[in-house]
C-alpha cells in the first residue's frame, strides 16, 4: 500500500516509525512547507517523491493513503481534498476547529466510501484499553474523571524547541484528548451540561489555560484542565468507579495505592492505531476511530468556545 504523508515534524516521524512496522507499507509520496526540509525528510525516511504542493500528491493514482500532521487549521481543507481526491485519510488532532467542519468531514467520508480515522490515540493505549473492556463487561462503572494536562508554550516553539510558524490550540487539540477518553471510558456519546472556563490571551499565543467540566448521562462528572505555562510536559489521570480507582500518570496506571495496574505506554507511540488504520482500509471497514465516533467530542468542544466566545453561557 502507498501512503503519503503531510508535515515532517514530530509527530510525523513517530506516524513513520508506527507505519515501518506494518507489512506492505510503502512510503510514497511526503508533502511539505519549505523545500529543503521536505527533501531532507524525504530522503532520510525513503519516500519515493516529495513535494511543497498537496495537489501534486493527491493527483497521483498510485497514492492510496494519506497522514495528516500539519498545523490545526489546515486539517480539515487537506482531509476534505484528500477524501476527494479518492484517499484514505489518517488525521491528527483536532480533526477540524469547528463543529461544522468535523460533521463535513465525517458525512463525505461515507459518501467517498473512504476511510477517514482521526487521531485520538488514547483510546489505544493499553491502559484505557484494560479499563474500557471493563466497562464493556459491566466491571466497572465511571463516577469521575479528572484529567490534567501541562506544557511549555510561553514561546512559540515545538517540543523539540524549534521556532514554529502557526500557534496550538489548547481546547480543541489538547483537551480534546482528555473530552473524548472521558466520554469513552463513560460510554457516551452526548453530555448533559458543560462548563468551559478559559484564561486571557498570552501575547500572540492565544489562550494558554483552561478548565472544562461535564456531567455525563450516568451522572459522573469529568473535569480536564490543561495549561500551556508549565515547565515541561506532563499528563495525569485520576479515574474514579464504583467499583475501584485508577491514576495514570505520564503513560502508567496505577491504582490508587500505587500499584501499578499496567505497564508504561509511550504516549508517542502510534503502533496500535496506525495498524488499525491500514487494518481497516485493507479489512475495508469503518476504523475503530471513525470521524463519526469523534463528534460527540466535537460538539463538547464547539458548546465550550461558544461559552469563550460569549454566545452561551457556561
Amino acid at each position: 500500500m502507498n501512503v503519503g504523508m503531510v508535515g515532517y515534524g514530530m509527530i510525523a516521524e513517530h506516524h513513520v516509525r508506527a507505519l515501518q512496522g506494518v507489512e506492505g507499507v510503502q512510503f510514497h509520496w511526503l508533502v511539505g512547507r519549505r523545500a529543503e526540509p521536505t527533501q531532507e525528510a524525504a530522503a532520510h525516511w525513503k519516500f519515493t517523491r516529495h513535494t511543497l504542493h498537496l495537489e501534486e500528491a493527491l493527483a497521483d493514482d498510485a497514492l492510496e493513503a494519506i497522514v495528516i500532521t500539519s498545523p490545526n487549521a489546515l486539517h480539515a481543507p487537506q482531509a476534505t481534498a484528500a477524501l476527494k481526491a479518492g484517499k484514505h485519510v489518517l488525521l491528527e488532532l483536532p480533526m477540524a476547529l469547528t463543529l461544522a467542519e468535523s460533521e463535513q468531514l465525517a458525512t463525505l467520508a461515507k459518501e467517498c466510501g473512504r476511510v477517514l480515522m482521526i487521531c485520538h490515540t488514547m483510546r489505544t493505549f493499553s491502559s484505557f484499553a484494560h479499563i474500557r473492556h471493563l466497562v464493556d463487561e459491566g466491571q466497572f462503572h465511571l463516577r469521575q474523571f479528572m484529567g490534567q494536562l501541562f506544557l511549555s508554550r510561553r514561546t512559540n516553539r515545538t517540543v523539540n524547541g524549534d521556532p514554529r510558524s502557526w500557534t496550538d490550540n489548547i481546547l480543541w487539540h489538547h483537551a480534546a484528548h482528555f473530552v473524548d477518553l472521558a466520554l469513552w471510558l463513560g460510554n457516551c456519546d452526548r453530555v448533559e451540561r458543560v462548563s468551559y472556563h478559559n484564561g486571557p490571551d498570552y501575547n500572540e499565543q492565544g489562550t494558554m489555560d483552561m478548565s472544562l467540566t461535564m456531567t455525563l448521562p450516568s451522572g459522573a462528572i469529568a473535569n480536564v484542565s490543561n495549561s500551556y505555562f508549565a515547565p515541561g510536559l506532563r499528563q495525569q489521570l485520576t479515574i474514579v468507579g464504583d467499583e475501584t480507582t485508577y491514576i495514570w500518570h505520564d503513560g502508567t496506571l496505577y491504582d490508587f495505592d500505587g500499584k501499578e495496574v499496567m505497564p508504561n505506554t509511550s504516549i508517542v507511540d502510534l503502533a496500535v492505531q496506525d495498524r488499525e488504520f491500514i487494518a481497516a482500509i485493507r479489512e475495508q471497514r469503518v476504523p475503530l476511530i471513525s470521524a463519526e465516533a469523534i463528534l460527540p467530542t466535537m460538539r463538547v468542544l464547539s458548546e465550550a468556545q461558544a461559552i469563550a466566545d460569549g454566545k452561551v453561557g457556561g
